[in-house]
């Protein structure tokens, strides 16, 4: 597969990670659905991605991935404008921390829904339209956290673990669909997530683009191979 002339979905798109990915996208050749909550931060995100190629290969669709049927909407809106559906990256997160003790429960909630039951949701949505394409890539954004536990950070690690275990599992069922699915886990990344700081403030941090490369690279991938799971980490992390 290669990336242009390709449709894809890519979920909490508006910034970090997700725009970066969709920039990607967007100039390998590729049509691209963005999603978000924030009806402000997706109408930049798609002037921006307007801009790097054409306004009609850039598809802006408020969403919250906690919802099923936003979910659907986000996907089926995909193959009405575009034709199909090639790529989903389930890239939607939201980062809670806190002692079990001191976490409430809807914090708790807003983490799971979002970080793990979203994932479920887009896929439901996306798998269907990805066998009548004849196969695909789903890519999720997970984390290291997954693997490395953390005081403060029980449910954001038991959310990524979960969605590596979902992952593996999905992987198993679509793959004789030509459906490849895989994990990315970075480390950290600047993108200012969870309030932990923006872009350039830490040079030593993963870049979002340095994720997005990984993202085409996954697509363009010989089809006789999967690599199903991949870790990212900073070369020189803070000492």
């Amino acid at each position: 597969m290669t990336i242009d002339g390709r449709v894809a979905v890519v979920t909490g798109a508006s910034r970090g990670i997700g725009l970066a990915i969709a920039e990607a996208l967007v100039q390998g050749g590729a049509s691209v659905v963005v999603t978000g909550r924030d009806q402000a931060h997706l109408d930049k995100a798609s002037a921006r991605l307007a801009g790097l190629r054409s306004a009609a290969n850039v598809l802006a669709v408020r969403a919250d991935v906690r919802s099923a049927p936003d979910a659907a909407r986000a996907v089926d809106a995909a193959a009405e404008r575009f034709g199909g559906l090639d790529v989903l990256v389930n890239n939607a997160g939201v980062g809670l921390f806190a002692n079990v003790a001191d976490m409430s429960p809807e914090d708790w909630r807003e983490l799971m829904e979002t970080n793990l039951s979203g994932v479920f949701h887009c896929c439901r949505a996306a798998i269907p339209h990805l066998r009548r394409r004849g196969g695909g890539w789903i890519i999720n954004i997970s984390s290291l956290a997954a693997r490395n536990a953390f005081v403060g950070g029980a449910a954001y690690c038991a959310s990524k673990a979960g969605l590596n275990a979902f992952a593996e599992a999905l992987m198993q069922e679509v793959r004789y669909d030509n459906i490849r699915v895989s994990c990315i886990m970075p480390g950290s990344v600047a993108t200012g997530f969870a309030r932990r700081g923006e872009s350039g403030e830490a040079d030593w941090k993963i870049a979002p683009a340095d994720v997005a490369e990984i993202v085409c690279e996954l697509i363009t991938f010989p089809a006789r191979s999967l690599p199903s799971r991949i870790e990212l980490r900073p070369s020189r992390p803070r000492k």
